[in-house]
């Protein structure tokens, strides 16, 4: 413990900014092709789970830039407490 005293560690920028990268191309692509989308979304069967697959893929890589833009601004999660009784 002594040992991580005034280690700082490092910053996760090179995740940041390819975690936005793709977060944007993602939405572009979306948005730009909002016919076709709308086409396939909009079908029956097996299909069906695409919105489900397309939501999933978003929200992990909207989540992980989200995770590394708050962690580059330096604001961490608070750490819980064991209670002693």
């Amino acid at each position: 413990m002594a040992g991580t005293y005034g280690r700082s560690r490092k910053k996760p920028v090179g995740k940041l900014i390819v975690m936005g990268i793709i977060s944007i191309a993602l939405y572009v692509i979306l948005l730009s092709n909002q016919g076709v989308v709308n086409d396939y979304f909009s079908r029956g069967g097996l299909v069906a789970f695409l919105p489900i697959a397309v939501a999933f893929i978003f929200s992990i890589v909207h989540g992980s830039f989200t995770a590394n833009f708050w962690t580059v601004l330096g604001i961490e999660a608070a750490k819980r407490k064991k209670e002693v009784k």
